[in-house]
């Protein structure tokens, strides 16, 4: 058995792992998740800010106290889409260091993809879910779709469309008009029309959706009065619950979405993006229903750094 701590430094989250694994077994010992929206504004001018850098060191400076405290054998982080997109990334790097005393690794979105897919599928092996899988990892920046079975990958794609990214380049007003709506939906249809050039989401059997979007529209749909892991993970919600949980989000004003206690205070401005490219996906795909999964990029890394 070996201690892992796996960090995900995203667009919009900054989350910790600390596992204990053992070949296809990982006991949480620690699970948290920060909202530090290190991508603010890079779509727009390519670089991080100032204060987005602050609030992500102050939150690693966190992790980093609890990691020395839980005699964790190996560290492992990965930075996913904003910081591959930003041209100052070298001063994230060197705060990461400072703080953690190991340098991030910067992902390519399809390694991204790989170990969202090995994190969310490792799990389904002998379960009744029908194979094939596609893994839809759907974050702040970018958006990966994996198609494969119980021996892996077979087919992989990443896009530029996430909850911050449509936000930001779209999703302005609050509410977000319906010309706004309009451009993000075609912003999309344009990253799954690049999608399928490699990934062919007709064969999909099952869609599996990962990540904080997925998972609070899953809460929403299943009407939970507070954030429930255990009742979100692998529940399956159908295609028109997800077309109603987006129809309402995207027609409500902040101060009506930051009264559903399920969803995180620094998702409110940025789900109705999230569940659009969702409902997208599922309209073009096809699917009739989702599997939410708890487990995702996170245990990909923890299992990646124990082999």
């Amino acid at each position: 058995m070996t201690r892992i701590a796996a960090l995900d430094c995203g667009t919009n989250s900054l989350r910790l792992l600390v596992a204990d694994v053992s070949g296809d077994n990982l006991t949480d010992v620690v699970r948290r998740m920060e909202i530090v929206r290190l991508g603010q504004g890079v779509d727009k001018t390519g670089r991080f800010a100032q204060d987005a850098l602050a609030r992500t060191f102050a939150v690693l400076d966190d992790y980093a106290s609890e990691i020395s405290q839980l005699d964790v054998e190996h560290v492992r982080m990965v930075a996913t889409s904003a910081t591959r997109d930003a041209s100052n990334r070298d001063e994230f790097m060197t705060g990461v260091r400072k703080r953690l005393g190991v340098d991030p690794e910067v992902i390519s979105g399809e390694e991204e993809a790989a170990l969202s897919f090995a994190g969310a599928t490792r799990e389904l092996r002998g379960s009744s879910l029908a194979t094939p899988y596609l893994v839809v990892d759907i974050g702040g920046g970018s958006t990966e779709f994996v198609l494969g079975g119980g021996d892996g990958p077979k087919a992989a794609r990443s896009v530029d469309v996430g909850c911050v990214r449509m936000t930001e380049r779209h999703l302005q007003d609050d509410p977000p008009t319906t010309e706004q709506v309009t451009a993000a939906t075609a912003d999309i249809e344009a990253a799954i029309d690049a999608v399928v050039e490699t990934v062919p989401l007709r064969y999909a059997a099952t869609l599996v959706g990962l990540a904080g979007s997925v998972t609070t529209v899953v809460a929403l749909a299943l009407g939970l009065d507070t954030y429930d892991p255990a009742a979100i993970h692998h529940a399956r919600i159908s295609a028109d619950q997800v077309h109603a949980v987006t129809t309402s989000l995207l027609q409500q004003r902040h101060d009506e979405r930051a009264a559903y206690r399920v969803m995180h205070p620094g998702r409110v401005d940025v789900i109705g993006g999230g569940a659009l490219v969702l409902d997208t996906i599922m309209r073009r795909g096809g699917f009739d229903s989702v599997v939410a999964s708890e487990h995702d990029i996170l245990d990909g890394i923890a299992f990646s750094a124990a082999s």
